[in-house]
């Protein structure tokens, strides 16, 4: 399906498939030891966590409800099981959105990125045991921060374990940012661009193109006791020499390859998989750095790729053979490097981001491989997110400094084009035209403008499941009809959240989580201190409130405070959870904290976003 504007496929700016593309990718296979059947995993109150059952249709030959090459895709990130990448190596795939990798050791098993959930982690580990033995887990590894490589891990280690939990550095904070600072925020966007709501069908959810989806069940957190701070560090973990390289700013803000020299293995986290990655992923993030990213992915060429036999990922399947493996990294090299330095180009010729977008083509040679499309990023939000990295949100246009949020742009819109039947006219005209996107944007301000209309709603459902239907992006194809379906049906169920996480977090980070949630204006007029005394750790922390701020901070030495409280660290982690300080030590204003409580906004997991 194309726009009816620029005559391209939405999502991305690839071109077509061409004929002598191989449709079957025999890696993907290759290894293959088992799976669990039926391919079901349960909580233990009897909830479906994941499933890979609903994906059978995706062994048929096509649908034309389904652009072809995301088809293939998402046929292929439908496989699972236990496969053997060399041996000593094994990966579990398909039983959540990443791989759980196994290195075995001398004692045990070292585990990298134990999946989101702990129920999948734990299947995921059962099914190796099954085939390999009841080894124990003597190492764990987090390759980043972002939840789908450690929201497992209680699946596979206790809470007190301990073995060695390796890390890049920076990684707690920049968990904490993602999952539990913006959490609520980016799990509700996270809904729309994993299509969570949607029936996998062919009319529906196909994947994700880096994996079949994202697992729902119980998330949680074990904190790194061994940090990788320089690239070239090594590391012994049951024996297994490990070399680390450090690239941050990549796919996240801290991540990390591994190099296995005796097994000659490159593990690229999530730097290079069979997919053109996000620079600014659709459920929200830090925009990443094409520049750096290219440049790491060239320094692991020279570092790793030409004395490697294989290379695998925490995403998709491996690569064999060191010739192979060096063109696939010289490929994606230069695919972010292309994306950056064009787009800087442009940028420097006036061009805003929405403007090199949309006529915006990868070199031939790239554009004929599979693993450069855009089945998860694209060239088009990829483009527009390099230019907001440079430049941010204001293109320029002093026309754009001050515009009216969306009620109010939408109220005026439909005013000047006669009321939301006419509107709607308009919008019927160009959707007829095949200009969805116009239609869409015209249906849009008639839903904002007035949201209980339910011809408007129709109609942007309509234009954006049309949208959906024909995108090769499979985030893409997830938002449309996530919306679409949300404009029929209302928000449905919401399972994610990041409560599991907060055991981890450190002081600092526990009083971060009450900052952001304080209704300002409400605290305005509100002032006091806390001494807060960690017993456990003999920290000495000081919470002021002023102007409406929460401002907390260490001290050496206490200060005057209208209370002070003596607590450990656990129990402050239950009372921040509960707002319950019942039974804990404390001299001064007892009203404080329940005053302080009572400023605290509530996030809504299930705010609106296709409606006001």
């Amino acid at each position: 399906m194309v726009d009816g504007t620029s005559g391209r496929q939405h999502g991305t700016h690839h071109g077509t498939r061409g004929p002598d593309w191989p449709v079957v990718d025999e890696a993907v296979d290759r290894g293959f030891l088992g799976t669990i059947d039926p391919m079901v995993i349960h909580a233990d109150d009897g909830r479906v966590v994941w499933e890979m059952e609903s994906l059978d249709f995706l062994a048929a030959d096509g649908s034309e409800h389904v652009n072809d090459s995301l088809w293939r895709q998402s046929a292929l990130t439908a496989r699972h099981g236990l496969y053997e990448v060399t041996p000593g190596i094994y990966q579990v795939r398909g039983f959540d959105l990443a791989n759980m990798t196994i290195v075995e050791g001398e004692r045990g098993i070292i585990v990298i990125d134990p999946l989101i959930s702990a129920e999948t982690a734990a299947a995921a580990l059962m099914l190796y045991r099954r085939h390999r033995g009841a080894r124990e887990v003597t190492g764990l590894v987090y390759t980043h921060a972002h939840v789908d490589h450690f929201g497992g891990v209680l699946g596979v280690v206790e809470p007190d374990t301990a073995v060695p939990v390796v890390a890049p550095e920076h990684f707690l904070d920049n968990a904490v940012s993602e999952n539990v600072y913006a959490g609520t925020a980016m799990f509700r966007r996270g809904y729309y661009y994993d299509g969570h709501p949607l029936a996998r069908s062919s009319t529906g959810r196909v994947g994700i193109g880096l994996g079949p989806g994202a697992s729902t069940g119980s998330i949680g957190l074990v904190p790194p006791t061994l940090h990788i701070t320089r690239t070239g560090q090594e590391e012994i973990l049951d024996g297994v020499k490990i070399i680390f390289q450090l690239t941050p700013g990549t796919e996240c803000p801290s991540e990390m390859n591994l190099y296995f020299p005796d097994l000659r293995a490159l593990c690229l986290a999530e730097n290079a998989t069979h997919t053109m990655h996000n620079l600014l992923t659709l459920r929200g993030a830090q925009v990443r750095d094409p520049r750096m990213w290219s440049r790491y992915l060239g320094e692991a060429i020279e570092l790793f790729a030409y004395r490697s036999d294989v290379e695998f990922a925490s995403h998709h399947w491996p690569t064999w053979g060191t010739e192979a493996i060096v063109d696939f990294l010289i490929e994606q090299r230069d695919l972010y490097a292309y994306l950056h330095d064009q787009t800087v180009r442009l940028m420097n010729q006036g061009l805003i981001g929405s403007e090199i977008a949309e006529d915006f083509e990868v070199p031939p040679a790239l554009a004929r491989r599979w693993h450069t499309r855009g089945y998860y990023g694209s060239v088009s939000h990829n483009v527009k997110a390099i230019y907001q990295r440079y430049l941010g949100w204001y293109d320029g246009n002093p026309a754009h400094l001050w515009q009216h949020p969306p009620v109010a742009a939408a109220t005026r819109y439909v005013e000047v084009m006669g009321g939301v039947a006419a509107t709607l006219d308009h919008a019927r005209r160009y959707l007829a035209a095949g200009d969805l996107r116009f239609a869409v944007e015209l249906a849009s301000h008639a839903v904002f403008a007035d949201p209980g209309d339910a011809a408007a709603r129709e109609l942007l459902a309509t234009g954006l499941e049309r949208l959906g239907l024909g995108a090769e992006n499979a985030t893409w194809r997830n938002v449309y009809l996530t919306g679409a379906n949300e404009l029929r049906y209302g928000v449905g169920r919401t399972d994610l959240s990041a409560a599991g996480l907060l055991s981890a977090l450190t002081v600092t980070q526990l009083f971060d989580t009450l900052a952001i949630r304080i209704d300002g204006p409400r605290a305005w007029n509100e002032s006091f201190a806390v001494n807060w005394v960690i017993t456990d750790t003999r920290e000495l922390y000081r919470l002021e409130l002023s102007n409406g701020a929460l401002i907390h901070f260490r001290m050496a030495t206490p200060r005057l405070a209208d209370l002070n409280v003596r607590i450990t660290r656990a129990r402050l982690v239950q009372a921040v959870e509960s707002g319950s300080f019942s039974g804990v030590d404390m001299t001064g204003d007892a009203s404080v904290l329940p005053r302080l409580f009572a400023l605290l906004d509530s996030p809504d997991p299930a705010f609106p976003v296709v409606t006001p």
